[in-house]
């Protein structure tokens, strides 16, 4: 049998080092921009003009910031823990972390740690720009979503390098890569990776007249025609939205895109096959299959507790989402399943990562806690916690994570499905420096043709807004 370790690190071994205005492909070369092509009357071709070379703003913000350093690049003054005083981690999201850290704090009198937890990432990330440009109050340990770790390894002066011997070969090769810089500098742990299946309601489907098994709904959308296709034929039938959000497929779909904004030399690239696919056909589809309104939202979470989803593009982590804003235990009648499937072959979306930023005043108690929350027995505790898939080779083997099943999506064997959605990776976009400001303005994009402005308008607005990031 074929295991999602050997497979993902066959398809994403380490790629060499960035030099100069060249990259090799090395572990992408063989793969190809998936095309979508779902309907017999496009768009308009939307202008697809802007190119310029890339260095974020947040790049020099992240190598320039001064402020409660003299020399924020060099490590502050290391102190001991004193008595009654804590480690600091801020986190966003759902990492897991609540019961994990009670108990690291039992078991480590002398080296206690607590938690912030921020709700959404965007959140996050505003606010960990503010502190970068201050050059002061950041907590001991940063948690950073897996795309912007590229700004930090495109400008790492100011973040620890936690290289240990004890940590190698730990991480399947594509998530360690990412967090390395060309010198060999690794400036985060990853904490989780996300490959992604289909989460449906069985209940609405079967109310629409479709099949409701695991089995036979995978066979229905193994590419995004059919999953499209199969949309329309439910919205016939139900008052149901076919999708969470268009912003939702959308990154979906751009995850299967081989160099969605930048090129390898790190030039940004909009003018490419894959993303006008993307936006044309997330675009096309707005008004029949979406309820227009940004994931994340108030009204994206009411739309679950109402009943009104039927399928999520769905990480293993997105189930805790579902859980949340559906309800739990679910209402009477509600049944979520999980198929294993994803349209057009295999996606990876989401994985962070825990990294020390050289203001930390405690940067040894700090490495020693996050190699210990980031190893592999505590990642398989907190996939069956949450969902969040592990990063770390061992705990792909870990019988708790292949054996692991969700009472909550009717029963569903979620550590088979979700490794073997992991084995159907073949690509992973390339992160530059700017790939996170660039999806959030793609993203911006997205929800004004949702709202109502004419897609090549909002296209040309994503275009210039993208050219001011220069």
């Amino acid at each position: 049998m074929v295991t999602a370790e050997k497979v993902w690190k066959r398809s994403h071994t380490r790629p060499p080092h960035r030099s100069g205005s060249s990259r090799s492909r090395s572990n992408d070369e063989q793969q190809h921009v998936r095309s979508v092509t779902v309907s017999n009357t496009p768009l308009p071709r939307i202008r697809r003009t802007f190119a310029a070379g890339a260095i974020t703003t947040l790049v020099v913000t992240l190598a320039a910031a001064c402020g409660g350093n003299d020399d924020p690049t060099k490590s502050a003054e290391q102190e001991s823990l004193e008595e009654g005083e804590s480690l600091t981690i801020t986190t966003f999201g759902e990492f897991g972390y609540d019961a994990l850290i009670e108990e690291w704090n039992a078991a480590n009198p002398e080296i206690q740690v607590e938690q912030t937890k921020v709700s959404l990432w965007d959140d996050w990330k505003n606010e960990l720009n503010t502190k970068l440009q201050a050059g002061s109050g950041l907590p001991d340990i940063v948690a950073v979503e897996g795309d912007f770790m590229p700004a930090l390894v495109a400008a790492p002066d100011r973040w620890v390098d936690l290289s240990q011997d004890e940590v190698e070969g730990r991480w399947l090769d594509f998530k360690e890569a990412a967090a390395t810089t060309e010198d060999g500098a690794l400036l985060g742990y990853a904490t989780d990776a996300g490959p992604e299946a289909i989460c449906y309601r069985a209940d609405l489907f079967e109310e629409a007249g479709l099949p409701s098994d695991r089995e036979e709904v995978a066979a229905l959308m193994t590419t995004w025609e059919d999953y499209f296709a199969l949309g329309e034929e439910f919205v016939k039938n139900s008052d149901a939205y076919w999708y969470d959000a268009s912003g939702s497929v959308a990154q979906a779909m751009l995850n299967q895109v081989e160099y969605p904004f930048e090129e390898a030399d790190n030039t940004v690239n909009l003018d490419n096959e894959g993303l006008a696919n993307v936006y044309e056909t997330v675009s096309r589809y707005s008004e029949s299959l979406s309820p227009q309104v940004p994931q994340w939202s108030d009204d994206w979470t009411a739309n679950f507790n109402d009943g009104k989803v039927a399928t999520v593009p769905c990480p293993g982590w997105m189930r805790s989402n579902i859980r949340d804003n559906t309800g739990d235990p679910a209402p009477k009648g509600v049944v979520w399943d999980i198929a294993d499937v994803f349209p057009g072959g295999g996606g990876n979306w989401g994985g962070s990562y825990l990294t020390i930023p050289k203001t930390s005043p405690h940067q040894t108690e700090a490495l020693e806690f996050i190699t210990w929350i980031t190893a592999p027995e505590q990642q398989a505790k907190i996939f069956q916690l949450t969902g969040n898939f592990p990063s770390q080779v061992d705990a792909l083997a870990d019988p708790t994570v292949t054996g692991a099943t969700d009472e909550y999506f009717n029963d569903a064997p979620a550590g088979e499905i979700f490794s073997n959605r992991a084995e159907a990776i073949t690509v992973q976009p390339y992160h530059g420096p700017l790939y996170s400001d660039i999806l959030g303005k793609f993203q911006d994009a997205i929800n004004r043709v949702d709202q109502g402005t004419d897609p090549q308008k909002s296209w040309d607005t994503f275009t210039q807004e993208v050219a001011a990031l220069q």
